[in-house]
């Protein structure tokens, strides 16, 4: 038999979780954004979770062709754009929007021949500093673009650096509502944290752009659970007991010795590791669900297997499953972030780190 471990991928889950998002955000239509292969989902496994989508948003053209080839024949999105001239073509042949965000850009459409004219979304640098045009020059940046016979429409974007934390968005939604306050065109603004979170954002939104969220976990995490949001786990990684031990209090497990035990205690080696995604620094009182019980990870991580208590779950042993986070077979949920948060990291990472070796099903 196969080794047992398996990721699942819940189509029902993504669909309650784009309707949290209109519920965030009823007058605006919705991007869903599928970059990194769908945050490590897969792409044609998600795809009809979030079909009612208005537009699927993600970054290069070979995940824009996934998307047609799937049947969508809606807009599709290209989040930083175009990356040579030659991309351009493609563009119009799968009919793709696309984003612009510096000088580059708009001198290969001014260079380009097209019968049909580009849907685009200029992008402001409103504070990110990543992608975009400064506040001082987006509206020369505009009155290019509004120029070319190859445009077609302009639409208007910006991203927030601090929509999940303290500091939040009000100067940049000032930034931007200046600069672009007589300018035509629809408007994106909202990622996962700007919709749940900030109401002035999405009023401002002609289009949201979910991500994270969209998946189940939390785009402000700690301060606020997935659970709180109330969205739902889009993937579950669960995976099998395949050996069980009795130690002695003293002994230790795994490598480094980084687990003593203070009394006897029954474990359960799990086949998951490493080299399936799961972090290597989770470290001892990491929560796992055995059986759906919430237990503990003891010891060091290895390349394919961890150890668990077993203490909280008796009737555990040899086969029982073991969920590393999602959804259990009688319901509990371990959130994705509560693992990640043990990592020292975030929830984006471990969706995305999933192993091609860990086989996936998507879920009826």
């Amino acid at each position: 038999m196969p080794r047992p471990i398996l990721a699942t991928i819940h189509p029902a889950a993504l669909q309650h979780n784009l309707a949290r998002n209109r519920l965030a955000a009823p007058d605006a239509k919705v991007w869903a954004v599928v970059k990194a292969n769908a945050y490590g989902h897969g792409i044609e496994r998600v795809f009809e979770g979030l079909r009612s989508a208005d537009g699927f948003a993600l970054l290069d053209l070979d995940e824009a062709r996934r998307v047609r080839e799937l049947g969508w024949r809606g807009p599709i999105l290209l989040l930083e754009g175009v990356f040579e001239a030659r991309d351009l073509e493609l563009c119009s042949r799968l009919d793709l929007w696309h984003t612009v965000h510096c000088d580059e850009q708009i001198d290969m459409l001014a260079a380009c021949k097209t019968h049909v004219g580009h849907r685009v979304f200029l992008k402001m640098n409103s504070g990110m500093n990543r992608l975009g045009f400064t506040p001082a020059c987006y509206r020369s940046a505009w009155a290019r673009l509004n120029a070319l016979p190859q445009v077609d429409e302009i639409s208007l974007m910006t991203h927030f650096s601090d929509a999940d934390g303290g500091q939040g968005i009000a100067a940049q939604m000032a930034c931007f509502s200046e600069v672009t306050r007589d300018l035509p065109g629809e408007r994106s603004l909202s990622n996962s944290a700007a919709s749940l979170r900030h109401a002035d954002a999405v009023r401002a939104s002609d289009w949201i752009r979910p991500g994270i969220s969209l998946y189940g976990s939390s785009p402000d995490h700690p301060e606020h659970w997935a659970s709180e949001w109330g969205l739902w786990p889009a993937m579950t990684l669960a995976a099998k007991i395949i050996a069980v031990r009795d130690i002695a209090a003293g002994a230790s497990v795994g490598y480094g010795s980084r687990f003593v035990a203070d009394a006897p205690m029954r474990l359960g080696v799990v086949a998951c590791g490493y080299a399936d995604g799961y972090p290597r620094v989770c470290p001892n009182g990491t929560p796992v669900l055995v059986a759906g019980v919430r237990s503990r990870l003891v010891g060091r991580v290895s390349m394919d297997m961890v150890t668990v208590d077993l203490t909280p779950v008796p009737e555990a042993g040899m086969g029982s499953e073991v969920t590393l986070w999602g959804r259990a077979a009688n319901g509990a949920v371990l959130g994705i972030d509560e693992v990640a948060q043990a990592a020292g990291t975030l929830g984006y990472e471990l969706m995305c780190a999933l192993a091609q070796r860990v086989p996936v099903q998507v879920a009826d």
